[in-house]
Protein backbone atom coordinates (compact mmCIF):
# COMPACT_ATOMS: atom_id res chain seq x y z
CA UNK A 1 0.00 0.00 0.00
CA UNK A 2 1.30 3.46 -0.93
CA UNK A 3 2.77 5.61 1.81
CA UNK A 4 5.70 7.93 2.40
CA UNK A 5 7.24 9.83 5.29
CA UNK A 6 7.17 13.61 5.50
CA UNK A 7 9.29 14.97 8.31
CA UNK A 8 8.85 11.68 10.16
CA UNK A 9 5.07 11.71 9.70
CA UNK A 10 3.79 8.67 7.77
CA UNK A 11 1.26 9.57 5.07
CA UNK A 12 -1.03 6.96 3.51
CA UNK A 13 -4.26 5.04 3.90
CA UNK A 14 -3.01 3.27 7.03
CA UNK A 15 -2.51 6.62 8.80
CA UNK A 16 -4.77 9.51 9.79
CA UNK A 17 -5.20 12.13 7.04
CA UNK A 18 -2.46 14.75 7.06
CA UNK A 19 -3.99 18.24 7.40
CA UNK A 20 -2.05 21.17 5.96
CA UNK A 21 -2.75 24.81 6.78
CA UNK A 22 -1.82 26.99 3.81
CA UNK A 23 -0.86 30.40 5.22
CA UNK A 24 0.66 31.28 1.87
CA UNK A 25 1.30 35.01 1.73
CA UNK A 26 -1.61 35.97 3.97
CA UNK A 27 0.99 37.44 6.31
CA UNK A 28 1.33 40.31 3.81
CA UNK A 29 5.13 40.27 4.08
CA UNK A 30 5.30 40.44 7.88
CA UNK A 31 7.25 37.79 9.81
CA UNK A 32 5.28 38.71 12.93
CA UNK A 33 2.01 38.03 11.11
CA UNK A 34 3.37 34.80 9.63
CA UNK A 35 4.34 33.47 13.06
CA UNK A 36 0.97 34.53 14.46
CA UNK A 37 -0.88 32.70 11.68
CA UNK A 38 1.28 29.60 12.15
CA UNK A 39 0.61 29.62 15.88
CA UNK A 40 -3.13 30.00 15.36
CA UNK A 41 -3.16 27.00 13.02
CA UNK A 42 -0.96 24.90 15.28
CA UNK A 43 -3.11 25.72 18.30
CA UNK A 44 -6.09 24.45 16.28
CA UNK A 45 -4.36 21.07 15.82
CA UNK A 46 -2.67 21.47 12.43
CA UNK A 47 0.41 19.33 11.77
CA UNK A 48 1.81 21.11 8.70
CA UNK A 49 2.25 24.83 8.03
CA UNK A 50 2.65 25.60 4.35
CA UNK A 51 4.18 28.83 3.11
CA UNK A 52 4.93 30.27 -0.33
CA UNK A 53 8.49 31.09 -1.34
CA UNK A 54 8.76 33.95 -3.80
CA UNK A 55 12.07 35.19 -5.20
CA UNK A 56 10.34 37.77 -7.32
CA UNK A 57 13.23 38.75 -9.59
CA UNK A 58 13.63 35.10 -10.60
CA UNK A 59 9.91 34.37 -10.75
CA UNK A 60 8.68 37.25 -12.93
CA UNK A 61 9.78 39.15 -15.99
CA UNK A 62 10.08 42.91 -16.01
CA UNK A 63 6.77 43.07 -17.90
CA UNK A 64 5.02 42.10 -14.65
CA UNK A 65 5.86 45.57 -13.34
CA UNK A 66 3.17 46.95 -15.64
CA UNK A 67 0.52 44.25 -15.06
CA UNK A 68 -2.06 45.66 -12.62
CA UNK A 69 -4.81 43.29 -11.41
CA UNK A 70 -8.35 44.60 -11.63
CA UNK A 71 -8.75 44.71 -7.85
CA UNK A 72 -5.56 46.70 -7.16
CA UNK A 73 -3.75 49.88 -8.04
CA UNK A 74 -0.37 48.13 -7.78
CA UNK A 75 1.39 45.90 -10.27
CA UNK A 76 1.55 42.18 -9.58
CA UNK A 77 5.35 42.52 -9.34
CA UNK A 78 5.02 45.13 -6.58
CA UNK A 79 2.35 43.10 -4.80
CA UNK A 80 4.54 40.03 -4.67
CA UNK A 81 7.60 42.04 -3.61
CA UNK A 82 5.62 43.41 -0.68
CA UNK A 83 4.14 40.04 0.29
CA UNK A 84 7.24 37.85 0.03
CA UNK A 85 9.35 37.04 3.09
CA UNK A 86 13.08 37.40 2.57
CA UNK A 87 15.35 34.44 3.23
CA UNK A 88 16.20 35.31 6.83
CA UNK A 89 12.54 35.79 7.74
CA UNK A 90 11.55 32.55 6.05
CA UNK A 91 14.25 30.68 7.95
CA UNK A 92 12.91 32.23 11.17
CA UNK A 93 9.38 31.09 10.29
CA UNK A 94 10.56 27.54 9.58
CA UNK A 95 12.51 27.43 12.83
CA UNK A 96 9.48 28.65 14.78
CA UNK A 97 7.17 26.04 13.23
CA UNK A 98 9.65 23.27 13.95
CA UNK A 99 10.26 24.54 17.49
CA UNK A 100 6.60 23.74 18.07
CA UNK A 101 7.09 20.22 16.82
CA UNK A 102 5.32 20.75 13.48
CA UNK A 103 6.28 20.38 9.82
CA UNK A 104 7.18 23.33 7.60
CA UNK A 105 6.50 23.11 3.87
CA UNK A 106 6.57 25.72 1.16
CA UNK A 107 5.72 26.14 -2.50
CA UNK A 108 8.60 27.44 -4.63
CA UNK A 109 7.59 29.53 -7.62
CA UNK A 110 11.00 29.50 -9.30
CA UNK A 111 14.21 27.52 -9.29
CA UNK A 112 15.85 30.17 -7.09
CA UNK A 113 13.03 29.74 -4.59
CA UNK A 114 13.49 25.96 -4.68
CA UNK A 115 17.23 26.36 -4.12
CA UNK A 116 16.53 28.57 -1.10
CA UNK A 117 14.23 25.95 0.39
CA UNK A 118 16.74 23.18 -0.24
CA UNK A 119 19.42 25.22 1.54
CA UNK A 120 16.98 25.43 4.47
CA UNK A 121 16.82 21.62 4.52
CA UNK A 122 13.06 21.30 4.11
CA UNK A 123 11.71 17.75 4.35
CA UNK A 124 9.64 17.93 1.15
CA UNK A 125 8.01 20.24 -1.36
CA UNK A 126 4.56 21.41 -2.37
CA UNK A 127 4.07 22.38 -6.02
CA UNK A 128 1.10 24.65 -6.69
CA UNK A 129 -1.41 23.87 -9.40
CA UNK A 130 -0.19 26.81 -11.48
CA UNK A 131 3.17 25.07 -11.78
CA UNK A 132 1.76 21.59 -12.49
CA UNK A 133 2.92 21.80 -16.10
CA UNK A 134 6.05 23.84 -15.34
CA UNK A 135 8.11 20.76 -16.06
CA UNK A 136 11.57 22.45 -15.82
CA UNK A 137 10.72 23.58 -12.27
CA UNK A 138 9.30 20.16 -11.38
CA UNK A 139 12.46 18.44 -12.68
CA UNK A 140 14.61 20.85 -10.67
CA UNK A 141 12.68 20.15 -7.45
CA UNK A 142 12.48 16.41 -8.09
CA UNK A 143 16.26 16.25 -8.43
CA UNK A 144 16.48 17.01 -4.69
CA UNK A 145 15.05 13.53 -4.10
CA UNK A 146 12.45 14.51 -1.50
CA UNK A 147 8.67 13.86 -1.36
CA UNK A 148 6.55 16.17 -3.51
CA UNK A 149 2.90 17.09 -3.08
CA UNK A 150 1.46 18.39 -6.36
CA UNK A 151 -1.82 20.26 -6.72
CA UNK A 152 -3.53 19.61 -10.04
CA UNK A 153 -5.87 22.59 -10.36
CA UNK A 154 -6.95 23.40 -13.89
CA UNK A 155 -4.89 20.59 -15.42
CA UNK A 156 -6.30 17.51 -17.10
CA UNK A 157 -4.90 13.99 -16.91
CA UNK A 158 -2.71 14.50 -19.98
CA UNK A 159 -0.97 17.57 -18.50
CA UNK A 160 -0.54 15.89 -15.10
CA UNK A 161 1.01 12.76 -16.60
CA UNK A 162 4.39 14.30 -17.58
CA UNK A 163 4.90 15.56 -14.01
CA UNK A 164 4.12 12.09 -12.68
CA UNK A 165 6.62 10.58 -15.11
CA UNK A 166 9.28 12.95 -13.76
CA UNK A 167 8.57 11.67 -10.25
CA UNK A 168 8.61 8.06 -11.35
CA UNK A 169 11.87 8.41 -13.29
CA UNK A 170 13.55 9.73 -10.13
CA UNK A 171 11.73 7.36 -7.77
CA UNK A 172 10.26 10.31 -5.89
CA UNK A 173 7.45 9.66 -3.37
CA UNK A 174 4.59 11.86 -4.51
CA UNK A 175 1.04 12.93 -3.80
CA UNK A 176 -1.56 14.45 -6.11
CA UNK A 177 -4.15 16.84 -4.70
CA UNK A 178 -7.38 17.40 -6.56
CA UNK A 179 -7.92 21.16 -6.65
CA UNK A 180 -10.76 23.33 -7.89
CA UNK A 181 -9.42 26.79 -8.65
CA UNK A 182 -12.47 28.77 -7.61
CA UNK A 183 -12.10 30.86 -4.44
CA UNK A 184 -14.27 30.00 -2.60
CA UNK A 185 -15.54 26.83 -4.29
CA UNK A 186 -19.30 26.18 -4.17
CA UNK A 187 -20.07 22.68 -2.90
CA UNK A 188 -21.62 21.61 -6.18
CA UNK A 189 -18.36 22.34 -8.04
CA UNK A 190 -15.95 20.40 -5.79
CA UNK A 191 -16.09 17.36 -8.11
CA UNK A 192 -14.66 14.71 -5.79
CA UNK A 193 -15.03 12.25 -8.65
CA UNK A 194 -11.95 13.90 -10.16
CA UNK A 195 -9.98 12.90 -7.06
CA UNK A 196 -11.08 9.31 -7.59
CA UNK A 197 -10.03 9.56 -11.24
CA UNK A 198 -6.54 10.61 -10.13
CA UNK A 199 -6.33 7.53 -7.91
CA UNK A 200 -7.51 5.25 -10.70
CA UNK A 201 -5.08 6.73 -13.23
CA UNK A 202 -2.01 7.09 -11.02
CA UNK A 203 -2.15 4.02 -8.81
CA UNK A 204 1.23 4.66 -7.16
CA UNK A 205 0.22 8.15 -5.94
CA UNK A 206 -0.97 9.29 -2.55
CA UNK A 207 -4.21 11.17 -3.22
CA UNK A 208 -5.72 14.14 -1.42
CA UNK A 209 -7.75 17.32 -1.68
CA UNK A 210 -6.76 20.97 -1.67
CA UNK A 211 -10.06 22.40 -0.49
CA UNK A 212 -11.28 25.92 -1.22
CA UNK A 213 -14.81 25.60 0.15
CA UNK A 214 -16.01 27.40 3.27
CA UNK A 215 -17.11 24.31 5.20
CA UNK A 216 -15.60 20.95 6.19
CA UNK A 217 -18.05 18.90 4.11
CA UNK A 218 -15.77 18.45 1.08
CA UNK A 219 -12.97 17.23 3.33
CA UNK A 220 -15.24 14.69 5.02
CA UNK A 221 -16.32 13.39 1.61
CA UNK A 222 -12.74 13.29 0.36
CA UNK A 223 -11.58 11.21 3.34
CA UNK A 224 -14.46 8.78 2.75
CA UNK A 225 -13.13 8.35 -0.79
CA UNK A 226 -9.55 7.73 0.34
CA UNK A 227 -7.94 11.15 0.65
CA UNK A 228 -4.73 10.94 2.71
CA UNK A 229 -3.91 14.67 2.60
CA UNK A 230 -6.20 17.65 3.17
CA UNK A 231 -5.01 21.18 2.49
CA UNK A 232 -7.01 24.18 3.68
CA UNK A 233 -6.24 27.85 3.16
CA UNK A 234 -5.84 29.55 6.51
CA UNK A 235 -6.22 33.05 7.84
CA UNK A 236 -7.22 34.43 11.22
CA UNK A 237 -9.55 37.05 9.77
CA UNK A 238 -11.22 37.63 6.42
CA UNK A 239 -10.82 41.36 7.08
CA UNK A 240 -7.02 41.15 7.36
CA UNK A 241 -5.41 43.73 5.08
CA UNK A 242 -4.54 42.20 1.73
CA UNK A 243 -6.75 39.14 2.23
CA UNK A 244 -9.22 39.86 -0.57
CA UNK A 245 -6.43 40.70 -2.99
CA UNK A 246 -4.21 37.75 -2.18
CA UNK A 247 -6.80 35.00 -2.21
CA UNK A 248 -6.54 34.94 -6.01
CA UNK A 249 -2.86 34.09 -5.87
CA UNK A 250 -2.78 31.37 -3.22
CA UNK A 251 -2.14 27.86 -4.54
Amino acid sequence: MNEFSLGGRKVGLNHPPLVIAEIGINHNGSLENAIHLADQAIDAGIEVIKHQTHVVEDEMTSEARSVIPGNSDKSIYQIMEECALDESDEIALKEHVESRGKIFLSTPFSRAAADRLESMDVCGYKIGSGECNNYPLIKHVADFGKPIILSTGMNDIDSIRPAVEIFRERNIPYALLHTTNIYPTPNHLVRLGAMSELQETFGDAIIGLSDHTVSNHACFGAVALGACILERHFTDSMSREGQILLILWIL
